[in-house]
């Protein structure tokens, strides 16, 4: 990769590019040591970049963890409520960022929002889809042939058969974990539908098997680790 060094900056610290040339003018961008006051040098990936001297690095895509707050829809617009790519926009001015896989808008839990498009359909094909766990509350305790039922994949009111699902019970007998590898909408209500039995609240926990950080609050956000994102490419089979 090699580009024009304003565009990397203003790529790099989402900012425009007039305010990628103010920096330059003023003396505080360094490449490779030397100051650089011309926006037209050309950089690539492994070019040493300093403004005022803290290191700049390059990011084509961005991966972002969000505890999503019930209420924010998993969508990058919306004319009447507040949106996931909303929550985090002041950070992420310049970027194109979209919701890989979606929470109903009175779930919580763990949103990955990206800009890499290829990235999100390897995590989500159906050949591929990671897993997601989530810990739901009932309004009546599952036994052990809904347990089956799951386990066995569940026909839905429609006719649609689901591909196999666990279903944990935890010591609250109204408290369960999910884990799927399916996306179908409204999937987990639809589900305990079948038997009857009502969902109260929903709260995506894992997707593969990265965790949400605990420390995060609902509504904020870090991006993933380099390590949080072998892990799930290693379960899509992603290059």
């Amino acid at each position: 990769m090699q580009m024009r060094l304003d565009k990397f900056l203003s790529d790099s610290m989402e900012i425009t590019r007039q305010e990628a040339k103010k920096l330059l003018s003023k003396g505080l961008v360094f490449v490779d040591g030397t100051v650089a006051k011309k926006g037209d040098i050309k950089v690539k990936d492994e070019t040493d970049v300093t403004v005022n001297g803290k290191k700049i690095e390059y990011k084509e895509f961005v991966y972002i963890m969000l505890n999503k707050p019930k209420g924010v829809v998993s969508a990058t617009e919306d004319a009447n409520d507040t949106t996931v790519t909303d929550l985090v926009r002041k950070d992420y001015p310049k970027r194109n960022l979209f919701p890989a896989g979606r929470l109903d808008k009175t779930s919580t839990g763990f949103v990955l929002l990206t800009d890499d498009g290829v990235f999100a359909h390897d995590i989500l094909a159906p050949k591929k889809h990671v897993s997601k766990e989530y810990i739901v509350t009932l309004d009546a305790p599952v036994d052990d042939e809904i347990i089956e039922h799951f386990n066995s994949g569940v026909t839905l009111a429609d006719g649609t058969l689901l591909k196999s699902a666990q279903l944990k019970p935890t010591e609250n007998p109204l408290v369960v974990k999910v884990v799927l590898k399916q996306g179908v909408y409204h999937q987990i209500k639809r589900m305990f539908g079948v038997f009857g039995i009502g969902v109260n609240e929903l709260h995506r926990t894992h997707i593969g098997t990265v965790e949400l950080d605990k420390t995060l609050a609902e509504g904020a956000y870090r991006e993933l680790t380099q390590q949080e994102m072998e892990k799930i490419y290693s379960q899509s089979g992603a290059n």
